[in-house]
């Protein structure tokens, strides 16, 4: 790492796995489960649309605490849209920066060619102190 200069590319997660904001609950968590991941992203409906972003945080809050049904609650009820997204150009330290001003956990990486990978607060976070 190159000390406090490191970039989001050099932490961010690349495997994105995406589903339809129509989906249900338990349809995304058989998706989590499958691929071995807390997290999805909620695809676009239109041009004009945003990302979602989901992950077993929001259905443990949203869902399953307040007795809501796996099977007949829809991604879309749940997700956190829009969702931040960085450059991955962008130091950590600034990323950290934004993120907590933000009050956010988490943001998509997203270059000229479109989502190339997620960060968490959390792994921004270690990044930046294992690099000091």
């Amino acid at each position: 790492m190159q000390g406090h200069t490191a970039r989001v590319d050099s932490v961010m997660q690349t495997e994105l796995l995406f589903i339809d904001g129509l989906a249900s609950v338990a349809e995304a968590l058989r998706q989590m489960r499958a691929n071995g991941v807390s997290s999805l992203v909620i695809e676009k409906r239109h041009d004009g649309d945003e990302f979602g972003f989901l992950t077993v945080n929001e259905i443990a809050d949203r869902v399953i605490a307040l007795n809501k049904p796996l099977g007949r609650t829809a991604v879309y009820e749940v997700m956190d849209k829009p969702i931040l997204t960085i450059a991955p150009s962008m130091q950590v330290k600034y990323a950290v920066r934004l993120l907590s001003q933000l009050n956010r956990r988490r943001a998509l990486v997203k270059d000229d060619s479109g989502l190339i990978g997620f960060v968490s607060l959390r792994d921004l976070v270690l990044s930046y102190a294992d690099a000091g």
